[in-house]
């Protein structure tokens, strides 16, 4: 199935810099998000507790905060899903500790105000809510890394680059918008963004495979051209796959409920803008990183002439000639 006619070229570099203005509208948009909003940290990463409180009838939030703060500081109540549910969260300090039979003191505080049942109790500590910080920076960093080495051993070093500048570009903006919705960033954020990574690049690698096959088997030396001549040779295969991911990313976040909420925001930003960047950004960056076709030309010439040199001492070793 083809949506854009493999015959047919689109001049997509020569609007380049209309779309690197659009992504640094959104970066420099993001980072100040970022930096003066900043994040609505979950307990995951700031440690704390979560009840979660199913009432029969409307959820009174108003009563709840005024009978949770004459005992707890800092409590924060806000409906879950419904007008019916919701999510108490205690931070780590208080006023009096925050133990494990939490559910049953919520149960007994919020007694006078009607029949509900306590659905769910998490509790973070502090200390483990660092540790999960950590490491979450760790994993998207030694991604990043690992990514960079791949692409630069599959490819070459300015492909890796290109390609690691559009995963932040990526990443950037997904927590700009994460940041804008005050979505909750816990460990399913995470997780998101680990999978914006592996989606994001999976779509960049198509495309700078194809702009490796085109300069092996084309005698063009432009590198514009060449591009151009391979993002539109891949265009119907990433719209059609982003689109299929879409689709269901989408679903999971209007029929999926609140609980995953914030793992399929993240993840529906991720995928628009790692589309967005595979065809408009990924490639740019490998004119403006200096990348030369006739270099690259003469690496893989120098390439095969040593595998066939080795290649025919093998055979002679073989043969018993040496």
């Amino acid at each position: 199935m083809e949506i854009f006619s493999q015959n047919k070229t689109y001049d997509f570099m020569s609007k380049r810099n209309i779309f690197v203005s659009i992504s640094l509208f959104f970066i420099i948009s993001s980072l100040v998000l970022i930096f003066t909003k900043g994040f609505n940290w979950g307990i995951d990463f700031k440690g704390g507790t979560v009840v979660q409180v199913r009432f029969e009838k409307t959820a009174p939030i108003s009563d709840i905060r005024k009978i949770l703060s004459k005992k707890y500081d800092g409590v924060v109540v806000t409906n879950f899903g419904s007008d019916k549910e919701v999510v108490i969260k205690f931070p780590v300090k208080t006023k009096n500790s925050v133990t494990k039979d939490m559910g049953d003191t919520i149960a007994e505080l919020l007694k006078p105000l009607g029949k509900f049942e306590i659905r769910r109790v998490d509790i973070v500590g502090a200390k483990v809510g660092g540790e999960l910080t950590e490491k979450g920076l760790k994993a998207l960093a030694f991604a990043i890394v690992g990514i960079l080495i791949y692409v630069a051993f599959r490819f070459e070093w300015s492909f890796a680059v290109a390609s690691v500048l559009a995963l932040v570009h990526d990443i950037t903006i997904s927590l700009g918008f994460v940041s804008l919705f005050n979505i909750d960033v816990n460990l399913d954020v995470l997780a998101a963004l680990l999978t914006i990574l592996g989606y994001s690049l999976n779509d960049t690698i198509v495309v700078f495979d194809r702009i490796r096959e085109e300069i092996v088997t084309s005698k063009e030396r432009d590198l514009a051209t060449l591009i151009n001549n391979s993002v539109s040779k891949t265009l119907s295969r990433t719209t059609l796959t982003s689109l299929t991911t879409f689709f269901v990313v989408l679903t999971l976040y209007l029929f999926g409920g609140s609980i995953i909420e914030p793992f399929s925001f993240t993840l529906l930003v991720g995928v628009i803008v790692g589309t967005y960047s595979s065809i408009f950004i990924a490639s740019p960056l490998l004119i403006w990183l200096g990348f030369k076709v006739d270099d690259f030309r003469k690496n893989l010439a120098e390439k095969e002439k040593r595998r066939r040199e080795k290649e025919k001492l093998r055979q002679q070793f073989e043969q018993g000639v040496m």
